[in-house]
């Protein structure tokens, strides 16, 4: 019973509330003052039996344990015994032999709700004989199997109640994606969507969930590893933990393309009334293998492996300026390939065609047809694209004289240029209502000529040539999906699962880039390198009141870190009962 510091001492001693206290001094009355049981019971408010019946237990105790005082504890000096059973400091050993570090040990024992320091478990490693351990990269400690005791059972994923704790994570920079999520308001997208969610985990909470790990760089979710027992990475989806491999699976099945597409134009609205959206979109096809029983699937030309494989064949469009992507697409099948390029025009003008903004469309020679190339002529829309090399047009390059040639100076992105030389005629297409523009483009090298064919009238050539080249930009965050968000690394043949899983990949990927928008200097950084240098970064998070404080560690990067940060501290997150989140620096490294 906790004591009033309102009574005063006489109080504390006429009107005793602690039970123990108050037989103490009815025993005292009974037996030193020489009470009777009647008088001392009206004192204290016991009946004469119960005083019988204490003065009969005390003298049992006494006899029993005549070392024992029968009333008051002993003071024990000395700290606290905390494992009292060493089974603490066996668990401590078995994840150190799991080549786990400090830190990485701390954050596994607190999702099993075992609250230790840092020097604690340096001190139970230093005396079981263990050295320190040698120095790894993120690559060498993701690829460590890590199999842990099966007496650490992580906390049950849930929603997290609102309460004061502090705990540590190994990825706690994974918390300033937070302010962009709520800032572009794609929490409200996610809320709006029909995506499935549970009676314990809401929509939000488990699409953070997915886009958590896809921010975070986990290669393979098919084994439990500590990034299921990290409440930093479960903080960020406002879970205790988050869920385990066999919940995705699970979720995902769930997942139909309708939803996809209807998130994805709730995000378009997001992007285009931000002004991340210009009037040009780059298209370009990407193979994602599959690496099991490939007979349901077709095979497609796999760039990675340079070769054809068993595959599923996804759409990405992309916006050259910002590097958002607003489109993705798994259910491409040969049959229907060539029709890519209109159903993304169909989503992007659907539902209000008025206020689309598309202009141009650059994309590769096998997207579509010379019949669709009309179609979109027809809806108003330039594109620019290249022709197949056959063997005429390759007749009727070399004979053009080399005087008829022109000499550009294509101007690059670093400033710099390059010198090209291009001729340019119109020629007729079959299935092509009209004339092209057609421009032939060669370097001064031994690279064969490309062959630019476009509706646009307008545009000099210059210009036309950069506009295509930009659509290389697309290939590499494809080549980026691949290697750091793991596109290849597909374990399902279920077309609607990979679709969903290129929808989580599109959206983290639009998350580095609007998070690399707010970096100067970095806007033009890769996702893994933005990850390495920023995010990749364990803190102490500390919640009370109505601000979640997450203490980074000292990184060279975090001062421009807690820059760009520095605007959002006033955002309040409804996942996270309407708190504030403040980043600040810790007082280690």
């Amino acid at each position: 019973m906790k004591y009033n510091p309102k009574l005063t001492v006489v109080q504390y001693f006429a009107h005793p509330s602690n039970p123990r206290h108050r037989q103490y001094l009815a025993m005292r009355a009974f037996f030193y003052e020489g009470m009777t049981a009647e008088e001392a019971g009206a004192l204290y408010g016991y009946s004469t039996h119960t005083v019988y019946s204490l003065a009969r237990d005390l003298k049992h105790r006494m006899a029993e344990h005549p070392d024992e005082d029968p009333f008051f504890l002993p003071t024990v000096l000395g700290r606290k015994e905390g494992d009292p059973d060493g089974s603490l400091r066996a668990l401590i050993v078995a994840l150190r032999k799991q080549y786990l570090s400090l830190p990485e040990i701390k954050s596994a024992l607190e999702s099993a709700q075992k609250s230790v320091s840092l020097s604690y478990i340096s001190s139970v490693l230093q005396a079981e004989g263990f050295a320190r351990l040698p120095r790894r990269d993120r690559e060498v400690r993701q690829e460590a199997r890590i199999i842990l005791p099966e007496v650490l059972i992580a906390e049950k994923t849930c929603m997290r109640e609102d309460e004061n704790e502090t705990f540590s994570s190994q990825l706690a920079g994974i918390l300033c994606f937070l302010p962009l999520v709520r800032y572009y308001g794609i929490d409200q997208a996610i809320e709006t969507s029909s995506y499935p969610e549970t009676t314990s985990l809401s929509r939000v909470a488990s699409i953070l969930s997915v886009v958590g790990l896809k921010l975070s760089n986990i290669k393979r979710y098919a084994a439990d590893d500590l990034w299921c027992m990290d409440r930093g990475m479960g903080l960020f989806a406002g879970l205790t933990v988050l869920p385990k491999t066999a919940w995705f699976s699970s979720y995902s099945s769930g997942v139909t393309r309708e939803m996809n597409v209807s998130f994805l134009k709730s995000l378009h609205h997001l992007w285009r009334e931000h002004g991340l959206l210009s009037d040009t979109v780059n298209l370009d096809f990407t193979a994602i293998p599959y690496w099991g029983d490939g007979d349901a699937l077709e095979n497609n030309w796999s760039g990675k492996r340079g070769k054809s494989l068993p595959s599923l064949l996804a759409l990405l469009a992309q916006d050259p300026d910002t590097g958002i992507i607003c489109y993705g697409d798994t259910t491409i099948r040969h049959d229907h390939q060539h029709e890519g390029v209109l159903e993304f025009l169909d989503f992007y003008r659907q539902g209000e065609p008025t206020h689309a903004t598309l202009k141009c469309l650059v994309f590769d020679c096998q997207a579509t047809t010379y019949e669709n190339l009309g179609k979109l002529a027809e809806a108003g829309i330039t594109f620019v694209t290249i022709r197949r090399r056959g063997a005429k047009l390759v007749e009727r390059i070399t004979g053009i004289p080399s005087s008829s040639w022109k000499k550009l100076r294509i101007k690059r992105a670093n400033g710099k240029g390059r010198i090209v030389k291009v001729y340019e005629e119109h020629t007729e297409l079959k299935d092509y209502p009209g004339e092209l523009r057609q421009i032939y483009l060669t370097g001064t090298g031994r690279i064969k000529p490309a062959i630019i064919i476009t509706n646009d009238e307008h545009t000099s050539a210059a210009d036309l040539v950069r506009t295509y080249s930009r659509r290389w930009m697309v290939e590499k965050e494809i080549a980026e999906h691949i290697d750091f968000f793991h596109l290849n690394r597909n374990s399902s043949g279920m077309v609607i699962k990979v679709d969903f899983d290129l929808t989580m990949t599109i959206l983290a990927h639009n998350l580095y880039r609007l998070f690399a928008a707010e970096l100067p200097g970095y806007s033009h950084c890769e996702a893994e390198t933005l990850f390495n240098k920023f995010i990749c970064n364990a803190g102490d998070i500390e919640i009370s009141g109505e601000v979640i404080e997450v203490k980074l560690k000292k990184k060279r990067h975090l001062p421009i870190l807690r820059e760009a940060m520095s605007p959002f501290e006033q955002q309040v997150f409804p996942w996270l009962y309407n708190k504030k989140i403040r980043f600040s620096a810790s007082t280690t490294t």
